[in-house]
């Protein structure tokens, strides 16, 4: 009986050990795309990167359009090259529409007086 429960024993920590292999590369696979995801999945899925500095990356990519490629979320502050590298294979960096851009001012009609311009004093 003793070989017996041995042997299960041993098939249950083998079980085991594979389950954690594969839920770790599962874990490890996970991409997140760094021009839709929300701060809340930024902060789940880099590394190194919390609650303030994943709004850091959503703050600045409102502000200044999507990103074109990882190295720039080092232009984020708090946000070094060293952080890039350790979530480049975490890092997907799809295509997404840029901030808006403020609107053009209404170009005057060839009738419309040109605005006038108060003297400097």
């Amino acid at each position: 009986m003793n070989v017996f429960s041995n042997r299960i024993a041993v098939a249950l920590k083998s079980l085991v050990a594979v389950s954690l292999l594969l839920a770790g590369s599962a874990f490890a696979a996970d991409r997140v795309d760094i021009n839709t995801a929300s701060a809340q999945q930024l902060d789940a899925a880099l590394v190194n990167i919390g609650p303030s500095k994943a709004q850091a990356i959503v703050d600045y990519r409102k502000s200044n359009g999507a990103f074109k490629n990882a190295d720039e979320l080092a232009l984020v502050k708090g946000i070094g090259l060293k952080t890039v590298e350790k979530n480049r294979d975490r890092i997907a960096v799809g295509t997404a529409a840029s901030a808006p851009k403020p609107a053009a001012k209404p170009a005057l009609a060839s009738g419309d007086a040109k605005p006038q311009t108060l003297p400097r004093r």
